[in-house]
Parts: C-alpha cells; sequence; structure tokens
C-alpha cells in the first residue's frame, strides 16, 4: 500500500499515434495527392510517347484510357488478400508503382527501336500502373482503421478527404506534364523524374508514418527496396540521354545529327556523305538524293500563268518555298505548326533550301493550320494557289487536316481561277489514301479533281491531287525556270495509271469519320510494313 501510496514519479509517455492524428492525416493526404499526380503523368507519358512512336490514334488513346481505368478496379480487387499487411503491401505498391511508372517510357522506347513494335507494352504498361494504383485506396483505407486515426463517425468524412487529394494530385500532375515535365525534361527523364517523386514520397511515408505500424524487420526491407529504386531511376536521369541516343540510332541506317522531342512531335535529321534526311516521328519526310522529284511534282503543276500569291500548309522544310522563290514576283504565307520543325529548317536544314524560311517574301506564322484558316487567316487574305504539304495522316489529330471540312476552308482562301495540291501518299502502297483525298476533295466543293503520281526512289511511286476549276489539265506555266525532273512530257504522263491502280468510288474523309487513318494503316499492312 505505501508503494500505491507513494509511487515513483513516471517518465514521459511517447507520443502515440492517436495524439499524432492531426499531422498524421494532413501528412497522409499530401502522400495520396503526391502518388496520384504520379500515376497520371505516367499514363500521359504512355500517350504522348504512342503518339510519337506509333501515331497515337484511337486505338491506342482508349487502350490506354479504358485500360487504365479498368485496371485500377482489378487492382482494388487483386489487393484483398494483402489487406492483412496493409502498411508493408502498401510500400511495396508504391515502390514498385515508382519503378514501372518511371521507366516505362524508355522501356516503350527501346522495345520501339529494336523491335519496331511496342503496342503490347503500352498495353501491359498501362495495366501494371492501373492495378498498383488501384491497389492504394483500399490499403490506405485499412491502414487508418488499424491506426484508430478514425472511428466510425469520422470515417465517412476522411474517405471523402483521400478522394478529394487523390483528385486534386491528378489535375496536379495532368497540368505537370504537359507544362513543366514535358516540355523542361523530355519524355523520358520527365517519367523517371514523376517515378522518382514517388518514390521519395513513399520513403517519407514509410520512414515518418508507418514506421510504427511495421515490424523492424518488414521496414528495414521496405527502406532497402525503395533506396534500390530510387538509384535505378537515379540512374535513368543521369543517362536517359545516352541511352535515347543510343536506341534512336538503331531506327536509321544513317548517323543521326541532329535529334529533339518538340511540343508536337519527334524531329531527326540524318546524314551519310552528301545525303541528308529528314524524319519526323520516324517517318521519312525527305532526301537530298532526291527530294527534287518530290519538291517539283508538287508545287508547278499548282501554279497557274498568273499565280503570284501562294500559301504553303505544312512544308516546313522550306522546300515548297525554295522552289516557289525562283519566280521574282511570288509573295508566299506558310502556316507552319511546330517552331522547332521552322528552326531547324533555318539552321541544320538551310543548305537544303538556300534560307528560303528567311526570306522576306516568306510570311512565316506558327500555328495550327485548321484554326488558322477558321479564324479567316491573314484577315480574309486569298491566294492564287494553296499547297498542302503535311506528314500522312498516321493519327486521328492529322486526319483533320485531310478532311473534308479543312478542305473546305483551304478551298475558300483561294482566288477565283485558284489551285489547291495535296500530297496524298503513296498512290501504289496505300491507294485508299490516295483516292480518298480526291473523293474529299470532290466532296469539299473542287470543280475538278486531277490525280497524278511520280516515282520518288527513296518514297517510291508517290501521288498527289490537284484542285482547281474547270478546264485545267496538268502543265507547266511557260515562265518556268529549268527544272532537274519535271518537265510538260513527264507530268502529262504522271496523270495515267495503270490497270492495277484505277480510281477507287470512295466516300470522304470527316471530322465525324476520319477514314483517311484506317485506309494508311490498311494500306501499309497490305505492303507487310
Amino acid at each position: 500500500m505505501s508503494d500505491l501510496a507513494s509511487p515513483a514519479a513516471p517518465p514521459t509517455p511517447a507520443p502515440s499515434p492517436v495524439e499524432l492524428r492531426p499531422l498524421w492525416r494532413w501528412l497522409l493526404l499530401v502522400s495520396v495527392a503526391i502518388c496520384a499526380a504520379s500515376g497520371l503523368v505516367y499514363e500521359l507519358a504512355l500517350v504522348s510517347l504512342s503518339t510519337s512512336l506509333n501515331g497515337g490514334g484511337i486505338v491506342e488513346t482508349s487502350l490506354i484510357v479504358a485500360g487504365y481505368v479498368a485496371s485500377l478496379g482489378l487492382g482494388a480487387l487483386l489487393v484483398k488478400p494483402f489487406l492483412r499487411w496493409p502498411a508493408q503491401t502498401f510500400l511495396a505498391v508504391e515502390t514498385l508503382l515508382g519503378l514501372i511508372g518511371g521507366t516505362s517510357a524508355i522501356v516503350l522506347y527501346l522495345t520501339f527501336a529494336t523491335i519496331g513494335q511496342s503496342v503490347w507494352v503500352l498495353v501491359l504498361a498501362t495495366a501494371l500502373i492501373g492495378i498498383l494504383v488501384g491497389a492504394e485506396l483500399p490499403l490506405l483505407m485499412t491502414m487508418i482503421q488499424r491506426g484508430r486515426l478514425a472511428d466510425a463517425r469520422t470515417i465517412g468524412s476522411l474517405v471523402a478527404t483521400l478522394n478529394a487529394a487523390d483528385y486534386l494530385g491528378a489535375l496536379i500532375g495532368g497540368l505537370s506534364w504537359p507544362f513543366i515535365l514535358l516540355p523542361w525534361l523530355g519524355m523520358m527523364r520527365g517519367a523517371a523524374a514523376a517515378g522518382m517523386i514517388n518514390l521519395l514520397a513513399a520513403l517519407f511515408v514509410g520512414c515518418v508514418l508507418l514506421r510504427h505500424l511495421l515490424p523492424v524487420r518488414h521496414f528495414v526491407v521496405s527502406l532497402v527496396a525503395l533506396l534500390l529504386a530510387i538509384g535505378v531511376l537515379g540512374v535513368l536521369l543521369i543517362r536517359s540521354d545516352g541511352i535515347v541516343t543510343t536506341a534512336r540510332q538503331q531506327l536509321y541506317k544513317d548517323p543521326v545529327i541532329y535529334a529533339q522531342q518538340s511540343d508536337y512531335q519527334d524531329i531527326v535529321v540524318t546524314e551519310r556523305g552528301q545525303d541528308r534526311r529528314l524524319y519526323l516521328n520516324g517517318g521519312l519526310q525527305y532526301s537530298t538524293r532526291d527530294e527534287h522529284r518530290y519538291t517539283e511534282s508538287l508545287v508547278y503543276p499548282v501554279l497557274h500563268s498568273e499565280a503570284a500569291e501562294v500559301l504553303i500548309i505544312g512544308g516546313g522544310d522550306g522546300l515548297a518555298a525554295q522552289e516557289l522563290l525562283r519566280f521574282a514576283e511570288m509573295s508566299i504565307t506558310q502556316v507552319e505548326l511546330d517552331p522547332e520543325v521552322i528552326e531547324v529548317a533555318n539552321t541544320i536544314l538551310r543548305e537544303d533550301n538556300g534560307g528560303a524560311m528567311e526570306d522576306p517574301r516568306v510570311q512565316v506564322i506558327a500555328d495550327d493550320a485548321f484554326t488558322w484558316l477558321r479564324a479567316g487567316g491573314l484577315d480574309g487574305a486569298r491566294y492564287d494557289a494553296i499547297i498542302v504539304d503535311l506528314p500522312d495522316p498516321n493519327n486521328d489529330t492529322m486526319a483533320r487536316l485531310y478532311s473534308e471540312e479543312f478542305y473546305t476552308l483551304a478551298r475558300a482562301r483561294l482566288n477565283e481561277g485558284g489551285r489547291m495540291v495535296v500530297q496524298s501518299s503513296s498512290a501504289y502502297t496505300t491507294p485508299d489514301v490516295f483516292w480518298r483525298v480526291g473523293a474529299t476533295l470532290t466532296a469539299a466543293g473542287c470543280q475538278k479533281v486531277i490525280p497524278y503520281h511520280v516515282h520518288v526512289p527513296t518514297f517510291g511511286d508517290w501521288g498527289f491531287q490537284l484542285c482547281g476549276p474547270e478546264p485545267m489539265e496538268l502543265g507547266l506555266r511557260s515562265d518556268t525556270p529549268p527544272l532537274d525532273y519535271l518537265n510538260d512530257e513527264v507530268l502529262a504522263a504522271a496523270g495515267v495509271f495503270g490497270l492495277d491502280n484505277q480510281p477507287r468510288e470512295l466516300a470522304p474523309s470527316t471530322l465525324d469519320h476520319p477514314r483517311v487513318v484506317e485506309d494508311l494503316r490498311r494500306g501499309y499492312r497490305q505492303a507487310g510494313e
């Protein structure tokens, strides 16, 4: 009894988890937001890289979006057996998520560079990331209940707060990818940086918030795994440029002298001897060996005898402008989407285009051609000729510029008697694309459409569609300067097609039905490419 009457002063007790509850909750919400932001960044990186590598059409985008959403639910189900060890499992999930998400972009790129087809990697990465993200919320809720951080009265409020933090994190991730990570770091390092942030957040959660919930051995194992994953992504951040450069060279048979991922596309220039080539998203745009065949066939048939005001849509390499400038009285407006292509044309490719893009007779406008035309162009200016020199429509974004609506807007900018020419892909390899462009021009109101094709060795049989008034024939204007390839006889022959490639009756490609994209893919498949 005497001991009970005069007890020794007890030591100051350590704070219990319940006493740390407000700070614990706040830090947990921040961690949830960071993890959600990282998860969305991984998916956006896959969408962006899919666009660069595979064209990024509706199929690929749907696989990513639908696959990710479905995988979220699958992850919530698959994590059920592991809810008995919520803290350990949560750290394991975050470690795998940061490592897989952070390396997904580089793995996708390496697969494309070495194998040539990366859709299966895209699907697998999407599924794994979705499953891991889907497992997070059940684990968090289990930890909250076991940590006595909420009672039955407040659990609903906490769930709502967790969801709000999750959605806010997704918003932050969605904004940080296009405005911060992608422009500053690029796709590979941007994804790796998101993975690093994800892992650092998990490391903080493990060391500060979950340490009291973990046995010592499990805590040490989780800590080592996180540090190893952080080390892997650290190496990737430092060496990603070298890895990408080595992988990129495997895509091109000639040495790469310039490579840049712009906001819109992957730009690569190769050079071997006197042959310099420009690639956009892996697609060859021209070779100095034979570009004169393509450029002369594109430019000169559209120039009627009085053409002096010309609009070029695309053509960022400056080669079409160079040919037009051979006429002393020519005035050119050029609308090119990508400022980086314009910069490359004025530097790396300047020898090829003779500095045409910086000639005072050329007004270069960096804008989306569809938006620019719809807004009326330069105060409703009209032109004697319009040259549409765009990459093939290998995705739905590019298909906008091959639609009936786009051609209608462009044709409205023609003077009376004006002409428009459209590069129309291979008349032999992708015949449906070729004839679809002609059908679309007709639907857009062209009085007469003349298809023609020429042989460009690096491209093969390549086609164009000429839109103009009745009457109109293929021919060169009388003051055409000396050319390297084209003359009246060659141009007349270009309008003749063999029995195996006669005109096809096709519906136009529209914004609602971008048929030309599937035409292109079908043509490549039939050609065995």
